[in-house]
C-alpha cells in the first residue's frame, strides 16, 4: 500500500459542505485516496508513510480548471488589442498550420503551467483540427500523461464556414458528419467513466457562430447516447448575442435550448450575455458555467453575472481560457481575478476570498460531472495543492486562507494527483520545466513562421 501523511499544515481547508478548516490538520493518503484528515496522528500512526512537513502551509483541493484552449499557448499576446471576433479572425491562418507535434508541446507547456499554480485537473476545447495535422486530440492526451494532470479533452468541432456564413475561413472547418464521426472515435478510443478516471472526453462544437444546427443536434445526441458531457461558448460578446438574433432570430441561450442543449450534463463557456430570465432558466436546468474572467476582460468582452448565477443555483467553475486570450494560465490567479471583478461590479460584498476558492475547487469539480474530486474529505481522489504561506508575498497576512485569494498569486509548493508528486517545492517533478519551455517557444516560431 502507497501512503502518503500531509503533516500539520497550517490549514487544512477541506471544501466538505460545512466549510470545515482544520488549523494545524494533517490529510493521509492511501493509494490514491484521501484516507483521513484529522489534527491528531492518522490511524495506524505514520508506518510506512512517506511525509510531507505541512508546516507553514495551507492546503486545498486540487484547483479545476473548467476550459481552455492548450493549442493557443503558441499565440501568445497576438492582436493584443482586438475584441474577439476581429481576433479570431487574426489568428484563424496562424492556427490553420497546426500539427500534433505543436499541439504536444503547446499542452505540455499550458497543463506544467497550470500545475505550477495548483492545478490538478483541466479541461481543454480542442476545435481545430487541418487536414494532414495529425492526431492532435491524442497529443494533448499525451501531454497530460506526461506533465501527471487528470484531463478533460472535448473533441470540438466547427462545421460552418465562411461561405456559408460562419465566422471561421472555409479551410479550417470540417463536414458535420466527418466531426461527429471523428467525436464517437474519441470517445471510444480514451473516454473513461470510472471513479478517479484520469481521461474523460466532452463532446464540444466551437460556438453559435461556427457551427451548424445539424453538427449542435447530432453532437447533443451522440453525447447523451454515450453518457458524455456537452460543452461550447455562449454568449460571450455583444456581438455574437446581435449576429445570433440577425441569422436565427433569436438569443443564443433560447437558441440552444431549442436544440435540446440545457441540461446538468452540459456546461458552457462565458455566458458573460445572460439576462434574468436566462440565468434563471440556467439555475432551474443545472447548466454549469465555465467562468473566464481574465480572458473576458483581455477581448474587452465584459464580465459574466456570476454571483447571480450561484444564487438561482447554477454549478459555476473557473477557466483560464486559451493561453492566447489570457496570456497566461495561473488558476490561482483566476480565483483572484473572479473575486475583484465580482466585488467591481456588485460592491466589495459580492464575493468572498473562500467563495472564490471555492469556485476554482468544488465548483470546478461540480462543472465537470465530478463527484470525486474538490473536497479534501475521505473516499474522494489524492488530488491535492499545498501553498507556502510564510513567505513575503504573505507577510502580514492573518487569514492565511484569505491571503491565498487575496494577495499576489504564488506557485504551489507541493501538488499530488491521484496521489502522486507533480509538484514538489515549487518545482515541476514530472518534466524538465526549461525544456518544455523551450519546446513551446521552437513550436510557436515555427507555426508563425509558416502562417
Amino acid at each position: 500500500m502507497s501512503r502518503i501523511l500531509v503533516s500539520g499544515c497550517q490549514v487544512v481547508v477541506t471544501m466538505d459542505d460545512a466549510g470545515t478548516e482544520l488549523a494545524g490538520g494533517s490529510v493521509l493518503v492511501e493509494d490514491g485516496v484521501i484516507a483521513w484528515v484529522g489534527r491528531v496522528e492518522p490511524p495506524g500512526g505514520r508506518a510506512g508513510a512517506y511525509v510531507i512537513d505541512g508546516r507553514g502551509t495551507v492546503a486545498l483541493p486540487g484547483l479545476v480548471n473548467t476550459h481552455h484552449h492548450l493549442y493557443q499557448v503558441l499565440t501568445r499576446t497576438q492582436a493584443p488589442d482586438a475584441g474577439l471576433f476581429d481576433w479570431l479572425l487574426a489568428l484563424y491562418p496562424v492556427w490553420a498550420g497546426l500539427t500534433e507535434d505543436h499541439v504536444r508541446a503547446a499542452a505540455r507547456a499550458g497543463l506544467a503551467e497550470l500545475a505550477l499554480s495548483g492545478c490538478t485537473t483541466a479541461a481543454d476545447h480542442h476545435y481545430l483540427f487541418p487536414e494532414d495535422a495529425g492526431d492532435c486530440l491524442a497529443a494533448s492526451i499525451e501531454a497530460a500523461a506526461d506533465v501527471g494532470l487528470r484531463f478533460h479533452p472535448t473533441r470540438g468541432s466547427m462545421d460552418l464556414g465562411r461561405s456559408a456564413g460562419g465566422l471561421p475561413p472555409d479551410e479550417i472547418v470540417e463536414p458535420t458528419a466527418a466531426a461527429l464521426t471523428a467525436t464517437a472515435a474519441a470517445i471510444d478510443a480514451w473516454h473513461d467513466p470510472a471513479p478517479g478516471a484520469m481521461v474523460r472526453i466532452g463532446v464540444a462544437p466551437c460556438s453559435p457562430f461556427s457551427v451548424t444546427e445539424a453538427l449542435l443536434a447530432g453532437a447533443a445526441e451522440l453525447a447523451r447516447e454515450r453518457g458524455v458531457r456537452l460543452h461550447t461558448h455562449l454568449a460571450e460578446t455583444a456581438d455574437e448575442t446581435e449576429r445570433c438574433l440577425a441569422t436565427k432570430g433569436r438569443r443564443p441561450v433560447e437558441w440552444l435550448e431549442g436544440l435540446g442543449w440545457l441540461g446538468p450534463d452540459v456546461w458552457l463557456a462565458h455566458c458573460v450575455h445572460l439576462d434574468q430570465s436566462e440565468v434563471a432558466t440556467f439555475g432551474a436546468a443545472g447548466v454549469g458555467v465555465a467562468h473566464c474572467p481574465t480572458s473576458n476582460l483581455r477581448l474587452g468582452s465584459g464580465v459574466a453575472p456570476v454571483p447571480e448565477l450561484l444564487a438561482a443555483g447554477a454549478p459555476v467553475g473557473l477557466g483560464v481560457d486559451g493561453s492566447a486570450s489570457n496570456d497566461g494560465g495561473d488558476l490561482l490567479a483566476e480565483a483572484r481575478q473572479a473575486m475583484l471583478v465580482a466585488r467591481g461590479r456588485l460592491g466589495a460584498g459580492a464575493m468572498t476570498a473562500r467563495a472564490a476558492l471555492r469556485l476554482a475547487t468544488r465548483g470546478g469539480a461540480a462543472v465537470l460531472g465530478r463527484d470525486d474530486l474538490g473536497q479534501l474529505v475521505p473516499g474522494m481522489r489524492a488530488d491535492l495543492a499545498i501553498y507556502r504561506v510564510d513567505g513575503l508575498g504573505f507577510a502580514g497576512a492573518a487569514d492565511p486562507v484569505a491571503a491565498l485569494a487575496m494577495c499576489a498569486p504564488q506557485r504551489a509548493w507541493h501538488v499530488l494527483v491521484e496521489g502522486r508528486t507533480v509538484v514538489a517545492g515549487g518545482q515541476l517533478a514530472t518534466l524538465d520545466e526549461r525544456g518544455v519551455a523551450a519546446e513551446a517557444a521552437q513550436a510557436s516560431r515555427e507555426l508563425l513562421a509558416g502562417a
